[in-house]
């Protein structure tokens, strides 16, 4: 079963090698894992992040693509939140990096949203962005009625800039507020799948589409076998219900039933699961579904005319009361 940390542990040695993906990809996990906080007088960066593997791979491009040094430290358990982060990554001096990042506005707030230039780069950039938000605040959920990709994000603002970079990547994605929550969430197990396929992970989209394609062989499967079982019930039901009447009409009609119409009913009742197929094959001579079929009309509607005379109860009364009427 594909879970959130074997897709992270893949997208995590994926490797980037243009400068304008990189950027993408730190400074969405970044944005997604971390905040701007005022440490004696200076601005510092931090990020909460999972794995060492994901610490590793924030540092080195911190310290390749803007020479910035950073720390790294492991955080006390939560015992209230399974699945917390683990490890926080600080730069002390991080208002420079904020602004190189595009984290900072001109009045050294905090952005809403994500990075402009960012969110309208090429597709392998808006790639990376949605790598970068899987690998900070990502999970996905197996294939099934329930079956999601999924980002947490810190602001509406960051969940619209995922939705459109995801558009314009030709997966469709949607906000939702869940449990106070902005997320951000793709629910379809194709796009899914074309979603890990372009944030490079594709081993995990060759098991993703795997596990869906036998979801789907299952469930047509489980169709196909209740259909059959609804079609035994009616069957049932129906041969349940004709037997009855046609015993009822011999009883009516007595020694008055045409010969060729008793034999008819007779055959029927004699064997009570087969087809009119079987029926007219079993019959001496030999008769045609359809002549088997009308001559047990008739002799129901033969003897639903006398009960209708003689002021009784028809054919139909008895019929179970579970069953409809024939």
């Amino acid at each position: 079963m594909l879970s959130t940390p074997e897709v992270k542990s893949e997208l995590v040695r994926f490797p980037v090698q243009r400068t304008g993906e990189r950027v993408a990809e730190v400074a969405t996990i970044l944005r997604l894992a971390g905040g701007l906080h005022t440490i004696s007088g200076r601005i510092a960066l931090e990020a909460e992040l999972h794995t060492p593997q994901i610490v590793q791979r924030v540092r080195k491009d911190l310290a390749e693509l803007y020479g910035v040094r950073s720390e790294a430290k492991q955080l006390p358990p939560s015992s209230t939140r399974p699945g917390a982060p683990q490890f926080l990554v600080r730069v002390l001096d991080g208002e420079t990096l904020a602004r190189q990042l595009g984290l900072l506005d001109q009045r050294r707030r905090q952005i809403r949203g994500l990075p402009n230039r960012l969110t309208t780069g090429a597709q392998a950039e808006l790639a990376a962005i949605w790598r970068g938000a899987f690998l900070a605040r990502g999970g996905i959920t197996a294939p099934g009625r329930s079956a999601s990709l999924e980002i947490v994000c810190p602001t509406s603002e960051v969940t619209m800039a995922l939705v459109g970079a995801a558009s314009r990547i030709g997966i469709e994605a949607k906000s939702r507020e869940i449990r106070g929550q902005n997320k951000v969430l793709i629910r379809d197990s194709q796009a899914i799948g074309e979603m890990l396929g372009a944030m490079g992970a594709q081993q995990a989209r060759s098991s993703w589409d795997e596990l869906r394609r036998a979801r789907e062989t299952r469930a047509t499967a489980n169709r196909l076998v209740n259909f059959d079982d609804a079609n035994l019930r009616r069957s049932a039901q129906a041969s349940v219900a004709a037997c009855a009447r046609i015993e009822r009409a011999l009883e009516i009609l007595g020694d008055d039933v045409p010969k060729h119409l008793n034999y008819a009913g007779q055959l029927r009742l004699a064997h009570r699961e087969a087809s009119l197929d079987d029926l007219g094959a079993r019959a001496d001579p030999p008769l045609t579904k359809d002549a088997i079929a009308g001559r047990i009309r008739r002799l129901l509607a033969m003897a639903d005319k006398e009960a209708e005379a003689r002021g009784i109860p028809g054919t139909e009364a008895s019929l179970p009361e579970e069953l409809d009427s024939m």
